[in-house]
């Protein structure tokens, strides 16, 4: 599972002109799922987040968590994230995951994620979607649960 997070003052989706999901000051998660994620990936990915120390303290270091801080959440799904540019000009997204499992895993996240946070905003599964943000530092963090735990992806 691979993650780009942004800490944002706000954050929107849009599908068809219609603003589907959106937070307040928080984080906004790009998610992708790979082949070989289970619902214990998302689990580990979504503990980590939430325990971030990238949100500011008093005296202006990044020493509190989204979960310090009572911020919100809106994830959207973004199979890209595991886009193979190795080959050629055209990306190859045979890394990621087939839609069915990835679906069932994103929404598995927006729910764990919902345990803890008391707005998680969402995208549509598989819609094109117009994402707006207003990045807060900027801070951007990219995560892939092979990293984390040590493990090698083919």
């Amino acid at each position: 599972m691979r993650a780009v997070i942004q800490r944002v003052e706000r954050a929107s989706v849009e599908v068809d002109r219609r603003t589907v999901g959106s937070c307040g000051h928080g984080l906004l998660i790009l998610l992708g799922v790979a082949p070989d994620d289970t619902p214990d990936t998302v689990r580990r990915l979504w503990g980590k987040i939430a325990k971030l120390r990238i949100f500011a303290d008093p005296q202006g270091r990044t020493n509190l968590s989204l979960l310090d801080v009572g911020g919100e959440v809106l994830v959207v799904s973004q199979f890209t994230l595991f886009a193979d540019c190795r080959k050629g000009n055209r990306p190859s997204f045979t890394d990621a995951a087939k839609p069915e499992l990835a679906n069932q895993l994103y929404q598995q996240f927006c729910q764990t994620a919902q345990q803890d946070v008391t707005h998680v905003g969402q995208g549509v599964f598989g819609a094109n979607m117009r994402v707006s943000l207003v990045n807060d530092g900027p801070f951007t963090v990219c995560l892939d649960t092979e990293q984390l735990s040590g493990s090698r992806r083919r």
